[in-house]
């Protein structure tokens, strides 16, 4: 039987052409469609011009008419087809101002085959990952951009960190080099098409949707395939006990984050009209104080994360992709220097500064009303 990596990649590939098949078909029959209404258009005013040189005001008019429905037509199926590819956001890291995080990226790239990024930038969510899109949003060179949460590097030491940067430069050797970026680069494409013409119509919409559910059910599959590959990949570059153990880690510090950390955050809201703290600034500090590492044997991590049964992901849960590693679930217990002070220390200041604004623009107006309510208990 041959390894698992080779039949994930031999079916991601079939797949992946299939769907990059039906989002070219796709994309061509609305590009026809927009040429064809744009000829009616034209059509509608030749005859509505002649109609009006022999006098016949009748026929001008529904030319006319015609001619106004054919336009605004054209203008809603460009609209449609005029999705850009979402930029990357939070802030972009020049080499100077982080130069061990470059190196230890481009140290991590040579190893999965020289895969290279253009930029790379920090973000305010616990992920990770590599956006692909053309410079001009639908056409022009693909560039790769490769995006760091801070709370993420907050939360992994450098070695797990490394196992991190590995999966992800596995996904961009993997599928998205060459012709198969701009097969990728079509999918997500169709996709964008599909969501805005979905939400502009009702019956054409509902048609489409109806349509396109092979395509999203083939894209959750492929994405999921693409987990299991990337992870693989990642497992040759660093070892697969390094990738579950940060697998681990990343798993049990999102949920710490997410059921401690901020929620204790959000319950100032019921004592004070502004944070006492800014969260991002004190997020390494929390994340050392706060979190309690669980013993050895002391946690049934499989029960935890086991969540495969439930809502359909794009990712697979935990316990797959340990199972895939064919590794179990280990917690660290080893080095506790933390990727943000190994490689961004002297940015984290100015980073945490416009991630704290940024949480307290979206966070303000909740904030406030929480303690106006507490007032009135």
């Amino acid at each position: 039987m041959p390894p698992l990596s080779s039949r994930v990649a031999r079916v991601r590939g079939r797949l992946a052409f299939v769907l990059g098949l039906r989002a070219v078909t796709g994309l061509s029959v609305f590009a026809l469609l927009a040429l064809v209404l744009a000829g009616c258009a034209v059509w509608f005013a030749a005859s509505a011009w002649g109609a009006l040189t022999r006098g016949a005001v009748g026929i001008a008019v529904i030319s006319a008419v015609g001619f106004l429905l054919s336009i605004a037509s054209t203008v809603r199926c460009l609209l449609w087809l005029s999705a850009p590819a979402p930029c990357p956001g939070g802030v972009c890291v020049p080499y100077e101002a982080a130069r061990p995080l470059h190196r230890m990226v481009r140290r991590i790239g040579s190893r999965l085959g020289g895969a290279a990024v253009d930029a790379i930038w920090i973000g305010g969510d616990m992920n990770a990952a590599i956006l692909q899109r053309p410079r001009w949003g639908c056409f022009g060179r693909m560039e790769s951009h490769l995006i760091i949460g801070l709370p993420l590097v907050h939360s992994v030491s450098r070695r797990q960190f490394s196992a991190i940067l590995a999966h992800e430069f596995a996904h961009l050797a993997y599928q998205r080099q060459g012709a198969a970026a701009w097969w990728g680069h079509f999918r997500a494409w169709w996709f964008r098409v599909l969501d805005r013409c979905i939400e502009d119509t009702r019956w054409f919409g509902r048609l489409l949707e109806r349509w396109s559910e092979v395509d999203l059910r083939g894209a959750l599959r492929l994405a999921r395939l693409d987990e299991f590959e990337a992870d693989a990949g990642a497992a040759r570059a660093v070892g697969a006990g390094l990738v579950g153990e940060a697998l681990v880690e990343v798993a049990l510090k999102e949920r710490f984050l997410s059921e401690d950390y901020w929620r204790k955050v959000m319950a100032q809201s019921r004592l004070q009209p502004q944070p006492s703290i800014r969260p991002y600034r004190e997020m390494g500090l929390g994340v050392m104080a706060g979190f309690r590492r669980p013993l050895p044997g002391a946690v049934d991590i499989r029960e935890l994360f086991d969540d495969a049964g439930f809502t359909p992901d794009f990712h697979p849960s935990l316990v797959e992709r340990l199972a895939a590693l064919r590794v179990g679930p280990s917690v660290s217990h080893g080095e506790r220097i933390t990727a943000a002070d190994a490689y961004l220390a002297p940015l984290l200041p100015a980073l945490s500064l416009v991630f704290d604004r940024a949480w307290w623009q979206g966070s303000r107006t909740a904030w406030r009303r929480a303690y106006q309510l507490s007032r009135l208990v």
